[in-house]
């Protein structure tokens, strides 16, 4: 939406992804070395994750790693190009629907890869949140009963208890409230 509350149009929402874009590259550039700035140049290389995980912007984020390797189209998954980061940061820009951020947000949970939230997923999702140390980490049997209630609360039972399959629509995410 513009400042007079009206939708915007096809020539405002142009005008913002370039705005948009620009300042991505802006944004991408600041972590090249100064001899790969150049506006071509800059379009061919890939930015290592270390680099992109000094931005402030992640640096405290609990799934930055995972963040990284989501966005990531090196076969390794160790490196960004400038597509790469100017996807990651439209997912998490105001303007992406909510569509797309679940969709990423599944992705970012889902840490081995297989379409399904499982329970091992959950475990170091909930491991990622509470952090790693001793003190922080859920013993064995608070954190099945914590899987058991998002279980219970997402509708889940039986076979299907503790997963949640690549359509995220499918099967509701609890409300943490009643977890």
């Amino acid at each position: 939406n513009n400042p007079s509350g009206n939708e915007v149009g096809p020539k405002e929402a142009i005008a913002q992804d370039s705005c948009f874009e620009e300042l991505a590259h802006r944004r991408f550039c600041e972590l090249l070395p100064q001899e790969h700035r150049g506006v071509e140049e800059s379009l061919q290389v890939r930015v290592s994750l270390e680099q992109i995980l000094s931005l402030p912007e992640l640096k405290a984020n609990p799934f930055k790693e995972r963040i990284c390797k989501v966005f990531s189209t090196s076969p390794t998954r160790d490196s960004l190009s400038f597509e790469d980061f100017l996807d990651l940061l439209s997912v998490f820009s105001d303007t992406a629907t909510p569509d797309i951020k679940s969709h990423y947000a599944f992705r970012i949970f889902d840490f081995d890869d297989d379409g399904t939230l499982n329970r091992e997923d959950l475990s170091q999702l909930v491991n990622c949140l509470t952090g790693e140390g001793e003190d922080t980490r859920l013993s064995a049997s608070e954190m099945k009963q914590l899987i058991d209630n998002v279980s219970i609360g997402a509708g889940l039972a039986g076979e299907q208890e503790g997963k949640v399959g690549l359509q995220p629509e499918a099967v509701p995410f609890p409300d943490p409230r009643r977890v």
